[in-house]
């Protein structure tokens, strides 16, 4: 009898078995919105989603690409892995809400969403874009053995020869889908009503890319397609016809309309402001007075009262509001010769007002990749330790148009050289916010002849690239820090005028096996030996029962035994609980006893009314 079945006969409360776990169906038009199509139920999607069997056979790629069910079922199937806390990397880890995340996203992204299922504000992913190279360090299998274990059926010799070619040839569409497929179903959990997802892509996939959102995340809530030039000089290529400059980012809300009741972010103010003129207001730019192409307007003639020349012309506005903004010394002409009124627009205002973001991104404004790089260089002190890096103003307004506020989290699974926690840090040091941050990087190893491989082992640093994206944030969050004390210290600086250090830290958790049942040679089950830590095992609790936020850190009521966070407390290790300290726990709140750690001796026979086991 497995040991969970053991726990529940004898009348525990056990949380963390697969019974326990199936929402599919109760939720699913707000969680599973692909089911319904045009007002009816898609009946292959309503059994891919409640996990009963689906015919694989399927033609083409895009919204039926090959392998879209065993996706599927990828998504709903239980992770066999944990966390396991890691304090050597970790950086202020009894104050910081940060968290780092170490191991295929797959199975951080379902560990995740006990707790952070409807939290999340802004998703930022840069997935491994679909190339001619043979390497993908992802672990995902689409296979006969992975088939049986997802519970697919009707799977013929010929099906699984279709998918193997499908997936296994170069730059292959259906197996590029088919990896990014359950990921963006568990981002769209992750969501918030009001949340936001952004994914940069290149030209290969953009187009696929497009039809699969639409379909995890419904095309009304498509909110625009940004196109970043990611370069800042011109490509002289003479291989290809056009150069290429620019990378695509999708965005997508959760819900549109509840993402309209936040309001639309609005990025940094963009455009040259001076003050010619010595306006008492400030600086100031212009714009044209006369409509332009296609507009209509008021019709009257206005003078130049430099020159007499007169202008008979459709303007922005009738004529009682020009001679307001006149009155007002809103109005200019141009000073060297003839040319029509512009209105004057104040930069205080604008920076008050906001700028709202267009589909056209500029590198003056939001970073380049040699930029990006270059600022690598400087933190590191090496050149190449990570290749093309995406800027972190380009993440930072990506987070200002989401309009992530202070207490709001930041989710990136495809965390690379960590810009999506330096721009939280950098955003937060500028206007006092306490956003939070989650990344998830795969431990995937780096090439001996890397310059990153070098830097790693010159450093003592394991030569993967998470270790990049843990020093980076490291040395980032050393570098605000220091520029805000720098500034804090000038002198004539009010008190009240000196910035806080935002939280600069993180937790940073490994992937690891989860424990299971072993069977031996003699054919008898075995209970998995312990090798956890105890805060480890309690935070592997906290992430399954998902009450508390696992950012925190639970107080130790007793040592390796008892830890809580409020009301709720942690037990690990029960067979060392003495009754006295049972009674006491269960008194005062809810308890969870980690199942992999207790035994079924007396103490804890007697206070089974109270607790709950968890695995």
């Amino acid at each position: 009898m497995e040991i969970q079945q053991r726990f529940a006969k004898e009348g525990f409360a056990v949380f963390g078995t697969n019974a326990s776990e199936n929402k599919l169906l109760a939720f699913l038009k707000e969680h599973y919105p692909s089911v319904i199509k045009d007002n009816e139920i898609d009946l292959n999607e309503l059994k891919a989603c409640a996990g009963l069997p689906v015919d694989e056979k399927v033609n083409g790629y895009g919204l039926n690409f090959v392998g879209r069910n065993f996706a599927r079922a990828k998504y709903a199937q239980k992770t066999d892995r944990e966390l396991r806390l890691n304090t050597h990397l970790s950086k202020e880890l009894d104050t910081t809400q940060n968290l780092v995340l170490k191991g295929d996203n797959l199975d951080c992204l379902k560990i995740l969403k006990s707790h952070y299922t409807g939290r999340i504000k802004c998703i930022y992913i840069d997935p491994p874009y679909n190339t001619a190279s043979d390497e993908f360090v992802y672990p995902d299998k689409f296979d006969k053995e992975e088939a049986e274990v997802l519970g697919l059926a009707n799977l013929s010799e010929s099906d699984f020869a279709r998918m193997d070619f499908s997936f296994k040839t170069r730059k292959s569409h259906n197996g590029w889908l088919a990896f990014m497929y359950p990921r963006l179903l568990l981002a769209r959990d992750l969501l918030s009503k009001d949340g936001v997802i952004f994914i940069s892509i290149d030209d290969n996939e953009q187009a696929n890319l497009k039809l699969l959102c639409d379909d995890v995340f419904q095309e009304e809530n498509f909110e625009g397609h940004i196109h970043w030039r990611r370069r800042h000089n011109q490509p002289n290529d003479k291989t290809k016809m056009i150069g290429l400059v620019a990378e695509h980012i999708l965005s997508y809300s959760k819900n549109k309309e509840e993402y309209k009741t936040r309001g639309v972010g609005k990025v940094d103010l963009t455009g040259s402001f001076s003050n010619p003129d010595n306006d008492k207001r400030g600086d100031w730019a212009s714009k044209p007075w006369k409509v332009g192409s296609g507009q209509s307007g008021s019709r009257y003639i206005i003078t130049n009262p430099t020159n007499g020349k007169t202008y008979d012309e459709e303007w922005m506005g009738d004529e009682t509001t020009y001679n307001a903004l006149v009155e007002d010394d809103r109005i200019v002409f141009p000073k060297k010769g003839d040319g029509f009124p512009r209105k004057k627009y104040f930069k205080q205002e604008r920076e008050n007002e906001g700028q709202s973001a267009t589909n056209w991104w500029s590198h003056q404004d939001f970073g380049h990749n040699q930029g990006a790089n270059d600022e690598m260089t400087r933190l590191f002190g090496a050149k190449n330790v990570f290749s093309n890096p995406k800027p972190k103003e380009l993440i930072r307004g990506l987070i200002q148009i989401s309009k992530v506020e202070s207490n709001d989290i930041v989710l990136d699974f495809f965390a690379g050289s960590g810009t999506t926690g330096h721009a939280v840090m950098q955003l937060n040091a500028e206007d006092g916010g306490n956003r939070k941050f989650i990344l998830c990087q795969i431990d995937e190893p780096i090439k001996k002849d890397k310059p990153a491989y070098q830097f790693c082992i010159d450093n003592s640093l394991a030569p993967v690239v998470s270790s990049i994206t843990i020093e980076r944030l490291k040395r980032a969050g050393q570098k605000i820090a220091q520029d805000l004390e720098e500034e804090n210290l000038k002198s004539g600086m009010f008190p009240e005028d000196k910035k806080p250090i935002p939280d600069m830290g993180f937790k940073v958790f490994d992937s690891v096996e989860a424990p299971s049942l072993k069977l031996g040679d003699d054919g008898q089950i075995s209970m998995p030996e312990n090798n956890t830590d105890a805060l480890s095992r309690v935070f592997n609790m906290i992430f399954t029962v998902g009450l508390d936020e696992p950012a925190q850190v639970p107080e130790e009521v007793v040592k390796d035994c008892i830890y809580k966070i409020g009301s709720h407390h942690y037990l690990t290790n029960s067979e060392k609980i003495s009754r006295e300290d049972f009674s006491k726990a269960v008194k005062n709140g809810k308890v969870f006893i980690d199942g992999w750690t207790a035994s079924l001796n007396g103490t804890l026979q007697n206070f089974k009314e109270g607790v709950t086991i968890v695995f």
